[in-house]
């Protein structure tokens, strides 16, 4: 059973997540390095593609992208006059909150009346789930 439910239960987020992102305008690759900044704050585009696992040259499309949107915004670093600082404007804080807003109703329904020996149960395999996906990136 567990071979089938990991599969179908990827598949559905990854399409709500998808479909979600896209009502904002959004790729998931654009939302994930809107999370980056929300989660990590302001940081160099090099510190973007080290935390995404893609190339500066692939964050450099995407932030060009966002900051067209008015999403980001790019500023000479402080300290390092080689680096570019990247921060989320306004815009960006604001659909940020909303996308995280969508996040938590979701949870909401789907495990809010969930009994709590069944939730404890599922967050514990989730937390074993979570921990080999983030060892896998």
């Amino acid at each position: 059973m567990a071979s089938s439910v990991g599969p179908l239960l990827a598949e559905v987020l990854g399409a709500m997540m998808a479909r979600g992102v896209a009502e904002h305008g959004l790729t998931t690759a654009r939302a994930g390095l809107l999370w980056a900044l929300l989660h990590d704050g302001p940081m160099t585009q090099r510190a973007l593609a080290a935390r995404l696992g893609v190339t500066p040259r692939n964050v450099t499309g995407l932030l060009d992208a966002l900051q067209a949107d008015g999403l980001v915004a790019r500023e000479a670093h402080p300290t390092d006059r080689r680096a570019t600082l990247v921060s989320l404007t306004a815009k960006g804080r604001t659909v940020t909150a909303t996308l995280r807003g969508g996040r938590d109703s979701m949870a909401a329904v789907l495990f809010g009346d969930m009994p709590a020996a069944q939730l404890e149960a599922f967050q514990g395999g989730l937390a074993v789930v979570i921990e080999r996906l983030r060892t896998m990136g």
